[in-house]
């Protein structure tokens, strides 16, 4: 495990026009940097997750080695390491903390590894979920800054569906008297249950539980998963982080900026770097129809899906089957 650094932003102008004062980019890095800084390898974190929640992605016997590569994971801002509406300072904390988007997370990225670490070339960058988000922008904004994409069950922008969904998550910490707008002195608990229970229903497919696959995870029954699992894991987090991502999610649109202004199919087809693009075959929330519309714009792309019955969980090693799966993936960007 890397202990948590940080990047000292400063202030930052997000997209929105709202600045964020006093900005912390929480990251990890992993093995050395080489003399001429050739092996820098980019890992984004998905929603809610923190850099050594990445660490199953590298090892001494996988594509992404440590003893290879310098690996480096910045944390998403509102992820409760970087800045985030729990750890930032009055007036800007909990309710008042602003939107930021997916371009805001790649600009501030792009900033601590070219002025801080001072590496202007990588030769992966990759990432589950919304680290998939994150990998689509990177790819538009800094197209030649690196020789390799991998998103992993993730899309280039969030779907109407996936909107539905999330619209549907955030109402239920909304409607928890609690809440209070963010102003909660103590924890909306019975939303953030609530919440976990709704969630349990999309990231595993159908088939998950049809085979109870949550056995494989020491979980007995449905209803011990959900109670160990899912409401276990939203208690531990943050109310208004999680609608910080929420809101960081609903958004995300590779081509919703100043130099795209909206062209999708536009922004698809500047990506110079050879990207394998894997969704999962049962994901609900990053469906493998978006994923093969996206390889398509994309020059140098390879669509290859992920075969799991383990939904959105292909891409975060739950099973060993998908961790190999992306691995090889992985082995064949590298050596490309």
């Amino acid at each position: 495990m890397s202990e948590s650094r940080f990047f000292e932003a400063g202030e930052i102008l997000l997209q929105s026009g709202h600045s964020l004062h006093d900005v912390r980019l929480a990251y990890g890095t992993y093995g050395t940097l080489n003399e001429d800084k050739s092996n820098a390898v980019v890992i984004l974190t998905p929603f809610g997750m923190r850099h050594t929640d990445c660490e199953y992605f590298f090892g001494p016997s996988k594509a992404l080695d440590p003893a290879r590569h310098f690996i480096i994971v910045p944390n998403l801002l509102g992820n409760g390491l970087s800045s985030s509406p729990s750890n930032t300072p009055s007036p800007f904390d909990r309710g008042n903390f602003p939107h930021v988007s997916i371009y805001d997370n790649v600009m501030l990225q792009h900033r601590f590894i070219t002025e801080v670490l001072d590496i202007d070339k990588l030769l992966l960058v990759m990432g589950h979920s919304m680290g998939a988000l994150q990998t689509y922008q990177w790819a538009v904004l800094f197209p030649d800054m690196m020789a390799a994409i991998a998103p992993i069950c993730g899309s280039a922008r969030t779907s109407p569906h996936n909107k539905v969904f999330l619209q549907g998550m955030r109402g239920i910490l909304e409607l928890d008297p609690a809440w209070k707008d963010g102003w909660y002195d103590t924890p909306p608990e019975v939303g953030l249950k609530t919440l976990g229970r709704a969630w349990a229903a999309s990231p595993p497919s159908q088939g998950f539980y049809r085979e109870s696959k949550y056995n494989d995870m020491g979980y007995n029954s449905i209803e011990d998963f959900l109670v160990g699992h899912w409401e276990n894991m939203f208690v531990s987090r943050d109310a208004n982080d999680i609608l910080s991502h929420i809101s960081t999610w609903y958004h995300a649109d590779l081509s919703d900026n100043e130099i795209y202004c909206g062209d999708f199919e536009k922004a698809l087809g500047t990506i110079s770097a050879k990207a394998i693009v894997m969704p999962s075959q049962t994901d609900i929330y990053f469906p493998p129809e978006d994923g093969a519309y996206e390889a398509a714009h994309i020059p140098n792309a390879e669509f290859r899906p992920i075969p799991s019955i383990w939904g959105h969980w292909a891409g975060n090693a739950r099973n060993p089957e998908d961790a190999a799966f992306i691995d090889q993936a992985l082995a064949e960007l590298l050596a490309g």
